[in-house]
């Protein structure tokens, strides 16, 4: 007993106990022997124990066999399986002749749950920081005004003016069947009605406002400012499965302080030409270092990042309106890539496509073909670099009909080569930005529903998403890049983010999920079962842990004047830093090895 309180007296987190906690724990461990090859324990096994090296080696694999890690002496494990569910989902061999300390599942649950310090080496989720409260960062279901004021169409002016009156509200929804057909503002009664001399028997659908912009409860406070300054409203319906569920007014708003990305959409909405835009984009890297100060959550910062982009985009699709005309035929502009799946950073380049309505012919391209360029040509001034691949609505192949672009996507599907199944999945993170939104709707879930059915498609996929290995080194480090301007770094991007965007996106595939967000897929995912619960948690909170690594990286930089990108130095990291966020990685590469030899599915 007294040799291992000496042990773990020199063996980190179990140095932070006092003698007298230590000589306790001492007295409840046990000392066993494990000769080569052994099994500790299997994927799947109940876990009995935390298990501390003394002599030997002990291997780390996944469910295929492949390994994760190799530890030696004073290195602990078994930590994560219990405290999630008390199930191994990795395996742990011995590699050589072993002598282990064995502390029994009670005892380490009671550890971490009276020692705060040894709960945070072992817990691999990042400990929550004091975020700031930020009314622009809250969902609409805990603001909207529910049950708003509501009246049908054939409402007579001065009914509706009345009950507005008497409620004391500038507003009245106007419902058939609880959908959301218009909206009647005093403004509009005022510009509409009165000015025009209308009778006050007038139905309320000869003047309200048709067919509003909605958010769902679920929304950000922030999208609804954004959309505001934008298209210069003050009213926002709520509308939660097609049905009225609420109300948002710049009213409700006054006594709280937007953030600058509001602002920001503000200016952009006005802005007279592309260079203008350029100078309001340029202050996104400011903004970006004001929201990660701010601890705000990583998908909250890339939302608002994506607005700004999403404005510039419509913006430059109005000023190319201005300059060419009105279009021959309905036309819709989407995004993928970062910005389809609201992920931007202050690193990010274009991929857009266009589609066209089935009505366009071949002499209409010279228009759409201008109107790419226009845009594009924005973009590009504006900071979002064009793309390498060209990947972007100038290249005429991603300009097309509704038809073609449902014949590529059939024809991907069909025959799911390599090519295919690199644009099957930039295109499965396409989201409408401007345009006629219909022309999407039916292409989105036809498609999920031929790929989800077919199985070799869904396989191929699968094989291609598990390219994107994370940086596991073996000894417990990390693989960094080994040569190159960022020799001795570790790509954030595309060893740590990617491999969970297209674990993201195969769920989705496989669970027809049409969210293109990557956390909002993995929720999504759990909830249909496209993932299991355990495992879709543990993903979860991987990536939250890299994601936002990876901006206050981003945020580091810009704050020392260097142009923001993915590559960090796991140097820049404390060893409580370094542990946790090779978990992650751990993590990430255990659900990767379940996609792979489960078709997608982790069940």
């Amino acid at each position: 007993m007294a040799d291992i309180a000496a042990i773990l007296a020199q063996t980190h987190p179990y140095d932070a106990l006092s003698e007298a906690e230590r000589a306790d724990l001492a007295g409840q461990v046990t000392v066993s022997d494990f000769s080569e090859r052994d099994p500790i324990y299997r994927v799947g096994d109940r876990l009995k124990a935390l298990y501390l090296i003394l002599e030997g080696r002990i291997d780390i694999t996944d469910q295929a066999g492949e390994t994760l890690s190799i530890l030696g002496p004073k290195n602990s494990f078994g930590e994560r399986g219990l405290m999630k569910d008390g199930i191994a989902s990795v395996n742990a061999v011995a590699a050589t002749d072993s002598r282990l300390i064995s502390i029994p599942a009670e005892v380490f649950r009671n550890l971490v749950k009276d020692h705060p310090r040894i709960l945070r080496f072992f817990d691999r989720t990042r400990p929550a920081a004091a975020r700031r409260q930020d009314i622009t960062t809250m969902v609409l279901s805990d603001l909207m005004t529910r049950d708003p004021l509501t009246c049908a169409q054939d409402t007579p002016l001065i009914e509706a003016a009345r009950r507005m009156r008497d409620i004391h509200v500038s507003c009245i929804i106007v419902t058939d069947a609880d959908a959301v057909t218009g909206i009647l503002t005093t403004g509009d009664i005022t510009a509409r009605a009165v000015a025009e001399g209308l009778p006050t028997d007038t139905p309320v659908a000869r003047v309200m406002t048709r067919d509003p912009i909605t958010l769902p409860p679920s929304a950000l406070v922030a999208d609804v400012l954004h959309s505001m300054v934008e298209n210069g409203f003050t009213h926002m319906p709520v509308v939660d499965g097609g049905k009225l569920a609420g109300i948002l007014t710049q009213t409700d708003l006054t006594r709280f302080q937007a953030t600058s990305s509001a602002a920001l959409i503000q200016d952009i909405a006005a802005a007279p030409d592309p260079d203008k835009l350029a100078t309001i984009t340029a202050k996104i890297p400011e903004l970006l270092v004001q929201l990660v100060s701010a601890q705000n959550p990583h998908h909250v910062v890339t939302r608002l990042i994506t607005d700004i982009g999403d404005a510039t985009t419509r913006r430059l699709l109005a000023l190319a309106e201005q300059e060419l005309g009105p279009p021959p035929v309905p036309y819709l502009w989407l995004a993928c890539g970062s910005q389809g799946r609201q992920e931007q950073t202050g690193v990010s380049d274009q991929d857009n496509c266009l589609i066209l309505d089935d009505a366009a012919t071949p002499p209409h391209d010279e228009y759409f073909a201008a109107l790419a360029r226009f845009v594009s040509d924005g973009l590009d001034k504006a900071g979002y670099f064009y793309c390498p691949g060209d990947m972007m609505a100038t290249n005429i192949k991603w300009r097309q009909p509704l038809r073609v672009w449902r014949e590529y996507f059939d024809g991907w599907i069909a025959k799911p080569n390599p090519e295919a199944q690199m644009l099957a999945s930039v295109m499965f993170d396409l989201r409408p930005i401007g345009g006629t939104e219909s022309l999407f709707a039916d292409l989105q879930e036809s498609t999920l529903a031929k790929a989800a059915k077919n199985s070799i498609f869904v396989a191929h996929m699968v094989s291609n998403s598990l390219k994107h290995t994370p940086p596991l080194g073996l000894f417990r480090g990390f693989a960094t890049v080994r040569s190159g301007e960022h020799k001795n770094t570790i790509d954030l991007k595309h060893n740590g983010v990617v491999p969970v965007v297209d674990l993201g996106r195969i769920y989705a595939l496989t669970g027809q999920l049409t969210q293109a967000n990557t956390r909002a897929r993995l929720q999504a995912a759990i909830e249909v079962g496209a993932v299991s619960a355990g495992g879709g948690r543990d993903l979860l909170d991987a990536y939250d842990m890299i994601a936002e690594t990876r901006l206050v990286h981003q945020a580091d930089q810009i704050k020392r004047g260097e142009k923001p990108d993915n590559f960090m130095s796991p140097a820049d990291l404390s060893d409580f830093e370094r542990s946790h966020l090779r978990d992650a990685f751990v993590v990430i590469k255990t659900m990767q090895s379940a996609a792979g030899s489960r078709g997608g599915y982790l069940n």
